[in-house]
């Protein structure tokens, strides 16, 4: 059985990972792309992307996206989480600032932080809803 619970679904999204977001672009196929993310148990996901970009040019309030996790070592191991995007607003320094240190630790965090453009960025939060995981360590 490579089933997780749920409360291993989001344990596991809530690890420091690298997400893959994917958003429906009309005419063409969806769009994915590699992002930071961060989630807590029972919360919503928080990503950052840059305002200008395809990305944040496609997130709006309502619309449904899909984020995906991965192990890439044996055993292999994923959890995708789908739902709406329930706001889309300016960053604050402290928002990039805890992403940055989610990512990069505190001293590389805080150089990353302060040299982004933060006025060309948004939050982006997503409730997740609809979950699917493998974990092939429990076959």
């Amino acid at each position: 059985m490579t089933k997780m619970t749920q409360d291993e679904k989001e344990a596991y999204l809530s690890e420091v990972r690298i997400g893959v977001l994917a958003i429906n672009d009309a005419g063409s196929g969806p769009l994915t792309a590699p992002l930071w993310y961060d989630y807590r148990p029972g919360g919503e996901i928080f990503m950052i992307v840059a305002a200008d970009s395809r990305k944040g040019k496609l997130l709006a309030v309502g619309q449904r996206v899909s984020l995906v996790v991965q192990s890439e070592a044996l055993p292999y191991s994923y959890v995708s989480a789908e739902g709406p995007v329930t706001s889309v607003s300016p960053v604050t320094f402290d928002e990039l600032l805890s992403m940055a240190h989610r990512y990069l630790g505190e001293k590389q965090g805080r150089q990353y932080a302060q040299a982004a453009g933060i006025e060309k960025e948004i939050g982006v939060r997503v409730r997740p809803e609809r979950w699917l995981a493998v974990d092939y360590a429990k076959s």
